[in-house]
């Protein structure tokens, strides 16, 4: 099971090099992130393989997950069209995406309200 964390930081500079440092100290590698917020805080959500691990070692580092969520990765081809093609599955199944961003290795995650029905529409998608 994919794990999306969320972490608030204030929007300053090195937030992001803390919680970094802190995941790398715990061993863990970041496969995704992306953050979102404008003003004085923002909205970090990572893609861990470790989440156990990445959540201690953000503990230890006083920086705490706000909420954490399965989702869904999506390994996919490196060309026009391809998130398009995925979404307008998703959609014509009736999904609605709540969460989107893209991971290393040419991997796009996704989240939904509902997830069985997402995983669903992933697996029809082949």
């Amino acid at each position: 099971m994919a794990v999306d964390l969320v972490i608030d930081i204030d929007n300053t500079p090195g937030a992001l090099a803390d919680v970094a440092a802190a995941i790398s100290d715990a061993g863990v590698n970041i496969a995704a992130a992306t953050c979102i917020g404008r003003g004085e805080h923002a909205e970090l959500h990572i893609l861990v393989k470790h989440a156990e691990a990445a959540k201690h070692s953000l503990a230890i580092s006083h920086l705490a997950v706000s909420r954490e969520r399965e989702v869904a990765v999506v390994d996919v081809e490196d060309r026009p069209g391809v998130l398009a093609d995925l979404t307008r599955r998703i959609a014509k199944a009736g999904v609605d995406l709540d969460l989107v961003y893209v991971a290393t290795r040419n991997r796009v995650v996704f989240g939904a309200p509902d997830m069985e029905a997402l995983k669903a529409a992933l697996d029809a998608a082949g």
